[in-house]
């Protein structure tokens, strides 16, 4: 349904910190699926762990964070050239297996709350079907000129 082109014109995230390859599925303002294809050539996995590769807990939350950014934004046909979203918490955060090279990380989100500009939404990571990861997200899209005074980057 997107392609990373598509994903790159809604998110100013780029490499290495780009965390979703392709949305499969879309409801506005109700559900999205994506996935990440986490490969050994990722720059965390130098560090984390040598000869032990596994995929950081908060960049699976990141992702999650990413794919509910790209929902709001198509559920209310925003303009990212004048929208940004940001990160405002995340709550009940918990991480049940390890993400290692070659999984497809699939990130599912659905939309808990939205009001305004706030959206809560719950996300869940799963590997094979096994859920990795999961977390509620709370974020605010504002304004790209307001943005730097109102809220912490996502």
């Amino acid at each position: 349904m997107m392609d990373i082109g598509e994903i790159q014109n809604l998110l100013p995230h780029r490499y290495p910190f780009l965390l979703v390859d392709r949305v499969v599925e879309i409801i506005p303002g109700q559900k999205l699926i994506a996935y990440k294809n986490v490969t050994i050539n990722e720059e965390f996995f130098n560090g984390h762990f040598p000869g032990h590769p596994v995929m950081p807990g908060v960049l699976i939350l990141e992702a999650l964070a990413q794919a509910s950014a790209i929902l709001a934004y198509k559920s209310e046909n925003m303009d990212p050239s004048q929208k940004v979203t940001y990160l405002m918490g995340v709550d009940g955060a918990r991480f049940r297996k390890p993400v290692v090279p070659g999984d497809r990380l699939q990130l599912v989100i659905e939309v808990l709350r939205h009001k305004g500009s706030v959206w809560k939404t719950k996300g869940t990571a799963t590997v094979d079907g096994a859920k990795v990861a999961e977390g509620e997200f709370l974020a605010t899209v504002v304004d790209k000129d307001a943005g730097a005074e109102e809220g912490a980057a996502s």
